[in-house]
């Protein structure tokens, strides 16, 4: 084989002997430890990225199209932010657009984790324009700016504030909000960016103004079946 062909072979993420790559009695998979553990982790989390999962961020960027392409085996379809760092899945939809089978089912925030997911968009942008390089926020303050948008019929003080600190954990299990050595503290994670598109923020700000009393509306999200 000359040295153009291996190269090929290289390029590609999957070794020329499938034999070492066989981990238990039985194994045909085609992919190494590292890039079946980057796998994993896109399908069990929200997203993965170089400042939380740095071995597994550079398996993904020298693995890529692999990786992709056994997302889009089971109808998912990844998705790379190079500026911000992260990676995550998305359902895919045919182009006719019909809804292919799903691992995963849709989820929708609740009044205050939409709230919160729009403060926080907002805090993270206008903390990077001042040259923060750090987002840093409190449950305290988070709770607090919720409650400014409480209906006028709302009067469960106590019980808004609790589905406010609920939001926030909500948050922080999602890793949008990132845990620091303060438990009532957090680091806003880049995530926030991608999660919300300028468009779909516009709309988000529209909402909260003119709807603060009136049905819920919520936003849509997607989470794995696990």
């Amino acid at each position: 084989m000359n040295d153009d062909v291996m190269d090929d072979v290289a390029d590609t993420g999957i070794d020329s002997d499938p034999r070492s790559l066989s981990l238990f009695e039985g194994d045909e998979g085609g992919l190494s430890v590292e890039q079946r553990r980057t796998l994993v982790l896109l399908l069990k989390h929200r997203y993965i990225s170089a400042a939380l999962q740095p071995a597994e961020w550079q398996t993904l960027l020298t693995s890529q199209s692999l990786l992709k392409s056994r997302l889009n085996d089971v109808f998912l379809d990844l998705q790379v932010d190079l500026h911000y760092e992260v990676a995550f899945k998305r359902q895919a939809v045919a182009e006719g657009g019909e809804r292919f089978p799903t691992l995963l089912h849709d989820v929708a925030y609740t009044r205050e984790e939409t709230i919160l997911l729009v403060l926080l968009r907002q805090r993270f942008r206008s903390e990077l324009a001042n040259g923060q390089e750090i987002v840093l926020v409190d449950r305290d303050n988070l709770v607090e700016n919720v409650a400014h948008f409480r209906p006028d019929y709302a009067t469960d003080l106590s019980g808004d504030a609790r589905k406010a600190s609920a939001a926030v954990d909500s948050l922080a299990k999602a890793r949008v909000l990132l845990k620091t050595s303060d438990p009532d503290r957090f680091r806003v994670s880049a995530v926030i960016e991608v999660l919300l598109s300028v468009e779909r923020l516009g709309e988000l700000l529209d909402w909260l103004r003119e709807e603060n009393s009136g049905p819920l509306q919520t936003i849509e999200t997607l989470e794995p079946l696990v």
